[in-house]
């Protein structure tokens, strides 16, 4: 089918395709560049598509392609296709309210109690749990944010992945959450996030958090139960935000934090820390003028 070439065990079953961030026993993985051909061989994959030879793990197969990429956005066109807009296989559960203007894809389940606010877009596939309100105009399931740079142009990957949205979670107007590429962006039971968030492809949102307006949390991203992101909070991709943790406003961390701690400014560290940093800036001038600069 792709017209490369297997080594290793070539009897390998493939259960799977995922992206490095999010695979498994069984699953499939591409890798394009040096800097992560030992993650992807490392990682719990049992297949993975690379672009050079390589001894194979024991146990595993690769297969050897020119564009691993272009093969992997095949195979997943392929195994896992878009369903468009047909109405097929939506479950609303009982007590839940759909106003008529909400737009639902298919397959899309909507657990009890639900309320699910004017002009709400729900794409393909997504769960969403019991007593869950969702306001007005917030997309759900929409595509991830995640391109190759080629020389001329960005080649859009191919998305199979999904929405799940635990029980007795509110989400505010106008939030954006973004479907994962391959797997599923979570938002955990009993959280509450406010209006205009964007929550990026394939994160992980724990239990009990609560997430002000204006904050955008980027791909891949893990944060732990009961976190506290106060407004215009941002989370590059990749980092994990640990137990418990309070990140103040306008804080952009720029590596993973600890649980149980706050944290002020950008780049964020602890909020006591900054508070004195920011004290002591405040005292410059004076400082600077008694040393005579």
């Amino acid at each position: 089918m792709l017209g490369a070439r297997v080594a290793g065990d070539p009897d390998r079953t493939v259960t799977g395709l995922n992206e490095i961030n999010r695979v498994g026993p069984g699953d499939l993985v591409y890798v394009d560049h040096p800097k992560y051909y030992a993650k992807a061989l490392h990682s719990a994959a049992t297949t993975i598509l690379i672009n050079t030879e390589v001894d194979a793990p024991e146990g595993k197969a690769i297969i050897i392609s020119d564009d691993p990429c272009r093969d992997y956005n095949d195979l997943v066109r392929r195994f896992m296709p878009r369903a468009g807009w047909h109405r097929e296989g939506i479950t609303i559960g009982a007590g839940s309210e759909v106003h008529d203007s909400a737009v639902l894809g298919p397959h899309v389940t909507i657990g009890r109690d639900c309320r699910i606010m004017p002009g709400v877009v729900i794409y393909e596939r997504t769960t969403i749990g019991d007593r869950v309100t969702i306001h007005a105009n917030t997309v759900i399931g929409a595509d991830p944010f995640y391109y190759k740079k080629r020389p001329t142009h960005y080649d859009k990957m191919a998305v199979g992945g999904s929405v799940a949205i635990g029980d007795d979670v509110e989400i505010g107007a106008l939030c954006t959450i973004d479907r994962g590429v391959s797997a599923d962006t979570r938002i955990g039971a009993g959280t509450k996030i406010d209006n205009h968030v964007q929550v990026g492809h394939d994160t992980l949102v724990g239990r009990n958090c609560l997430i002000a307006a204006h904050v955008a949390i980027a791909g891949a991203v893990v944060i732990e139960d009961e976190v506290t992101l106060w407004g215009q909070v941002g989370i590059p991709s990749k980092l994990r935000v640990g137990r418990g943790a309070v990140i103040l406003g306008q804080s952009g961390i720029m590596s993973s934090v600890e649980g149980g701690r706050s944290y002020l400014g950008s780049p964020a560290g602890e909020a006591k820390q900054k508070l004195r940093e920011i004290a002591l800036m405040a005292r410059l001038p004076e400082i600077a003028k008694k040393l005579g600069l």
